[in-house]
């Protein structure tokens, strides 16, 4: 009924270890060990039920033999003032039957007692262990977590800025001052075609005026 310490002991350290060495859940199998000593302690409390019920009945039948024991005494009392000294006869031969019986059940209900108030004992250690395990287990769980979370950040990390991401950042960097090279190089050119337009243009605009102011000095005579 008691394994449950054994059962503590275990899950403290040799299961406790071979759980983590088998990539076992963690959190899930403390939740498995914590609902086995829960079992445990349902049990015992059912034991200790049951042995404080036989200690009670014990002390119920004990009591009524001495009350019996103590009316017969009573009895033969009354018997001998009344001058019936057969009657007062019997009645302490049924005392002394009713005082055995009660000696004999204060002897069942002494050690029922004692059994029942060891195992309330025992129980009230088994609950001891229980709280301090399930504290334990709240920590370990959250451990577990914490350290889960830090294992998959770490894989996030170590993922951004891999091989196959950097190359790729690479690749578009190179494409991105491509662009940018095309993109000057086409302006480079509309400039460079601008301006020979331009000079085109002003120099038709100047032989143009010439032709003009020529024509005008020859009509004012003065060419």
């Amino acid at each position: 009924m008691f394994s449950f310490f054994k059962r503590v002991k275990t899950v403290v350290d040799s299961e406790l270890n071979a759980m983590l060495d088998k990539a076992e859940d963690p959190v899930k199998m403390l939740d498995q060990f914590m609902r086995e000593m829960e079992a445990d302690i349902r049990d015992a409390e059912a034991a200790v039920a049951k042995q404080i019920a036989n200690e009670k009945m014990l002390q119920r039948k004990y009591e009524e033999a001495e009350k019996m024991a103590s009316k017969r005494e009573e009895q033969a009392i009354q018997a001998l003032e009344a001058g019936n000294e057969d009657l007062a006869r019997r009645a302490l031969e049924d005392k002394k039957a009713h005082a055995s019986t009660a000696e004999s059940l204060k002897e069942s209900y002494t050690r029922a007692k004692q059994d029942a108030d060891s195992l309330r004992t025992k129980l009230d250690e088994m609950k001891s262990e229980y709280n301090q395990m399930k504290l334990k287990k709240d920590s370990l769980k959250a451990r577990a977590e914490s350290a889960k979370t830090r294992t998959k950040m770490n894989r996030a990390m170590s993922s951004i800025g891999g091989d196959h991401s950097r190359q790729g950042f690479d690749r578009m960097e190179e494409k991105v001052l491509r662009y940018e090279a095309e993109a000057e190089t086409s302006e480079d050119l509309r400039s460079s075609s601008r301006s020979l337009d331009d000079e085109l243009a002003a120099l038709n605009k100047s032989q143009g005026v010439d032709d003009e102011l020529a024509a005008l000095k020859k009509k004012l005579g003065k060419e």
